[in-house]
């Protein structure tokens, strides 16, 4: 499904996460990049950073071998000299093409590092291709996709979410279902006027129906935060599909209020497709908006 994957790791246990979740995402043909970030030397000039580079090399590629050889998978290793983690998978994925980061969300791992310092924010605002975060413990609870969800609200990212969710599910032989969080207008807030109730319902019976226009698609639909309502959804399907509208799927996640907040919440995978990256599919390289018009 998608030719080239970056799976970060980083030797605990938010890396093992992320390759279990790879492994779901990934078909036999497509390449796996195993990636581990270690940090370019910061000694005086007059020191020796040459030999303290090779080091971090050698450690590096130690940690790789070894997790690749506990996973059981055939993969391209590739340490990374960066000054920062995030722009270091981002600057990996460039340079490969790769369609796909995977990531774990341990505290203490890969994920956990990511989304820490400014310098990576901005690093990885253009992240050029799509990224799933492997919530912590993923790798102990193996399971089948048995549903895929996605998050829909009728706008153009989340009709590329829907697109690749549907081949993902056709993949997996899974049920598909999409989620539309239905809020209220700002203004309600600033005129400190309730929700009418049964426009609320009125609002969630339009959603459901919408959905189930689509096709093929178990519609649910509830009034309330978009995030909240998300990571409830989330937390009874096995990969949540959502589309990004930053620049770049990990910008969005940092900077966009819901998806920061889903990355941290959701109790299942997380897939964040972006805009404009291509996504490479059945050896095929097709453009998001393409997808949303198949």
């Amino acid at each position: 499904m998608f030719d080239k994957v970056i799976v970060g790791t980083d030797g605990l246990s938010g890396g093992r996460d992320a390759l279990a979740l790879a492994r779901q995402l990934t078909d036999e043909g497509d390449r796996v990049i195993l990636a581990q970030v270690y940090m370019e030397s910061v000694l005086p000039s007059r020191g020796t950073p040459g030999v303290f580079q090779a080091g971090e090399y050698r450690h590096s590629l130690e940690l790789l071998e070894a997790a690749q050889a506990e996973a059981g998978i055939e993969a391209t290793l590739c340490p990374v000299a960066s000054s920062h983690v995030g722009r270091g998978l981002h600057e990996l994925a460039e340079r490969t093409g790769a369609a796909l980061i995977v990531v774990g969300s341990s505290s203490r791992g890969l994920l956990g590092r990511v989304f820490l310092g400014d310098d990576m924010r901005s690093a990885l605002s253009a992240a050029p291709c799509a990224v799933a975060i492997a919530p912590s413990g993923f790798a102990k609870r193996p399971s089948i996709m048995a549903e895929i969800g996605v998050g829909y609200d009728g706008s153009p990212e989340s009709r590329n979410a829907l697109a690749l969710a549907r081949e993902l599910a056709s993949r997996h032989g899974a049920r598909l279902s999409a989620f539309e969080a239905v809020s209220p207008p700002p203004r309600g807030f600033a005129d400190a006027r309730h929700p009418d109730r049964y426009q609320i319902e009125a609002d969630v019976q339009r959603a459901l129906a919408g959905i189930a226009a689509l096709g093929g698609i178990v519609p649910h639909a509830a009034y309330g935060d978009a995030a909240e309502e998300l990571a409830l959804y989330g937390a009874s399907v096995d990969l949540l599909v959502v589309g990004s509208r930053g620049y770049g799927p990990v910008g969005r996640l940092i900077h966009g209020h819901t998806s920061m907040r889903l990355a941290h919440s959701a109790r299942c995978p997380l897939l964040v497709l972006p805009r404009s990256a291509p996504a490479c599919m059945n050896g095929r390289t097709r453009s998001p908006l393409s997808l949303a018009r198949t």
